[in-house]
């Protein structure tokens, strides 16, 4: 049955007419066209389909769209502002954090919510923030680099 849901989707306002229980994943995807939330497992485990949900990381395969009412959702094609990557995007491509790129937008998201959370992350930060993020290429040494790099930036920036 559908129902109405209005939020904000990369800071924009959204009035959606949908069946609530719809996962928010296939919506951004299907719905939306916003494809950089990647579809992995299914079961919440990859990171893949990692969205930010009021600045917290979500997995949005396991998101029904009814629990988005009134909340902010932040996709990868929201991150960066006016034609500009953010500070975490580009430290990915300089540090060359990803190899085939299906995990990076989730990985970018988490990394993303971990910064908000704690600016100055040790290693040990990245490593726990980051556990739940899987990347199958082997990039995740060359990823806490560029998280700690984008900490840097940001810290400079504010």
């Amino acid at each position: 049955m559908n129902e109405t849901i209005e939020f904000k989707l990369n800071q924009k306002s959204l009035r959606l007419s949908a069946d609530g229980e719809r996962m928010l994943l296939w919506v951004l995807r299907s719905d939306l066209g916003l494809t950089g939330t990647k579809y992995g497992c299914g079961k919440g485990i990859c990171g893949a389909c990692t969205v930010l949900i009021n600045n917290k990381a979500f997995r949005s395969c396991q998101v029904p769209l009814k629990e988005i009412q009134g909340k902010e959702i932040l996709t990868i094609e929201g991150l960066g502002q006016n034609g500009q990557l953010h500070p975490l995007q580009k430290a990915f491509i300089e540090h060359d954090a990803l190899q085939c790129g299906f995990c990076t937008p989730g990985m970018i998201l988490s990394a993303y919510s971990l910064l908000m959370e704690k600016p100055m992350p040790t290693e040990s930060d990245i490593f726990q923030g980051m556990n739940d993020n899987l990347c199958r290429c082997g990039a995740h040494p060359r990823i806490v680099l560029a998280i700690q790099s984008a900490a840097i930036e940001l810290r400079k920036s504010r």
